[in-house]
């Protein structure tokens, strides 16, 4: 043999070697691989919807980015689900917030007691005693009842 042809059977082997460890690099990936690949698109929100468009695109607000995303406890987040849950400020099935639908079983910041209820009391009493208080017809009760 020459050693040209020498040359060309080492070309040949060498090729033939890198291109089966390349194909090993590139196998079928385990199940373990595929399952968290799966988990972290649903995360992202990068699968497809009916519409054909990824969910991120659909449901911008849903999904965070890289950018925002902050790392919180377990006890931080609880934290702001229930205070969510406790001023209505979560997701009806509306699209709306359900201190938006039921905006009377949700006190507004604004709600906060001045008086104490010893204030009130009071108040009450005095309103009681000079009738300064609402009859049923809409009236006060020392405009019906007058004395005089």
């Amino acid at each position: 043999m020459t050693r040209t042809q020498v040359s060309a059977i080492a070309v040949a082997l060498g090729a033939l070697l890198a291109g089966q460890a390349m194909a090993a690099d590139n196998g079928a990936a385990t199940r373990a691989q595929v399952k968290a690949e799966l988990a972290e698109a649903v995360r992202t929100g990068n699968i497809l919807h009916h519409s054909g468009l990824r969910m991120n695109q659909v449901y911008t607000g849903a999904y965070q980015t890289g950018q925002n995303l902050a790392a919180k406890s377990r006890a931080q987040v609880q934290e702001e689900l229930a205070e969510a849950v406790r001023t209505g400020n979560i997701a009806h099935h509306s699209g709306q917030r359900m201190n938006e639908v039921y905006a009377g079983a949700y006190t507004s910041e604004q709600n906060v007691a001045s008086k104490s209820r010893e204030q009130v009391k009071q108040e009450l009493a005095e309103a009681v005693r000079t009738g300064d208080i609402a009859h049923h017809s809409g009236q006060r009760m020392n405009e019906i009842y007058m004395q005089g």
